[in-house]
């Protein structure tokens, strides 16, 4: 079965008023997502060996094997889109009181966390992601990975947020800012509820 581009479970224009316009979601997510996809099962079509798998368990399958990357790139944007879209809230930047708990618990504040991320974030050179990660030791804890790879292929843990920093993302709405993108996404567009839900499913 060929994959598909999730519908967005908002409406385009819904993040405007918090700093993501409707033509980045437009072209954000209809343009470059579906070309992930729309790549994806091409390659998943001309490798019998793919067939039937598993998003995870096609990013697992070929990690790490350079004649696989184009695969790779392309699964792994795609997974990490899926997320992207549900870290997203027109009522994002609130944090629910457990996640809260945790966050203090773990980073001694939230606006440790906070610090710590926009570090993750400014400083991933060129493309990528930064993500706040359940590790294996139930430690909450920030990562970053480049281009299309994700905590999955690099067993960082479960993902609770992951923020885009490739510069489509935030290029009609910050220019050149990534600072201010990110800034923006963890005080007003993070869906920290999401977050929660994915913690408490740990």
């Amino acid at each position: 079965m060929a994959f598909e581009l999730p519908a967005l479970p908002y409406s385009y224009n819904a993040l405007a008023a918090r700093g993501m316009c409707q033509e980045t979601l437009e072209l954000h997510h209809d343009k470059h997502h579906q070309a992930y996809v729309t790549a994806l099962n091409n390659f998943v079509a001309a490798k019998p060996e793919l067939q039937g798998k598993s998003l995870d368990e096609i990013i697992l399958a070929v990690k790490g094997d350079s004649s696989q990357a184009p695969v790779f790139n392309n699964a792994g944007q795609h997974w990490n889109h899926i997320l992207f879209w549900q870290n997203l809230s027109p009522a994002g930047g609130a944090i629910p009181d457990k996640l809260a708990a945790k966050i203090n618990g773990d980073f001694g504040s939230v606006d440790a966390f906070k610090e710590e991320f926009k570090k993750a974030a400014t400083t991933q050179f060129g493309s990528g992601w930064a993500w706040l990660v359940l590790g294996q030791d139930g430690k909450l804890a920030v990562t970053k990975t480049a281009n299309g790879s994700n905590p999955l292929a690099e067993g960082q843990g479960k993902v609770l947020l992951g923020l885009d920093v490739w510069e489509h993302a935030y290029y009609l709405d910050f220019r050149n800012r990534r600072p201010d993108y990110i800034t923006n996404y963890l005080d007003k567009l993070a869906n920290y509820e999401f977050a929660e839900a994915q913690l408490s499913a740990a």
